[in-house]
């Protein structure tokens, strides 16, 4: 067993789930700790290129957080962050990585008891998997010297 924690990397909607995790730290919600939140003015500004670099940064698990169906502040951003996730759980499972490593959820402004229920849920279903195989090999590699 190794004695890694997962690292989990949330990519927030600053109206809703962002709102809501501050709400769940209000509330004292406990989730788990191994998680960092990238706030963003909307889901929609999350690109492909940024959910796989945050794999191949370290990120065992990926949250994209955003506001509820039909109520994002910029019309459809949500939507468009949907249709991304969808298509990099794709890339995923074609490289190997196992798309659920990335999951899309939509939160309100107040419902930071289902962020903390959302995020244990995520951690958890990442610690069943264990750490990502980019992660794995990169701690397989030998180290270079620099002379």
């Amino acid at each position: 067993m190794e004695n890694r924690t997962t690292n989990i990397l949330i990519f927030a909607c600053q109206y809703c789930s962002y709102a809501a995790a501050d709400l769940a730290g209000s509330e004292r919600r406990r989730y788990p700790a191994n998680t960092s939140i990238i706030r963003l003015p909307c889901t929609g500004r999350v690109d492909e290129s940024h959910l796989l670099a945050a794999f191949e940064n370290g990120a065992d698990g990926v949250m994209v957080a955003g506001c509820l169906e039909g109520t994002c502040h910029f019309l459809t951003g949500n939507f468009r962050a949907r249709a991304r996730v969808q298509r990099v759980t794709g890339i995923l499972e074609n490289i190997g990585l196992n798309g659920k490593r990335l999951r899309m959820y939509n939160l309100s402004a107040g419902q930071g008891a289902n962020f903390a229920n959302f995020v244990t849920e995520f951690v958890e279903l990442i610690d069943t998997l264990g750490s990502s195989p980019v992660n794995i090999t990169r701690a397989k590699a030998p180290e270079f010297e620099i002379v």
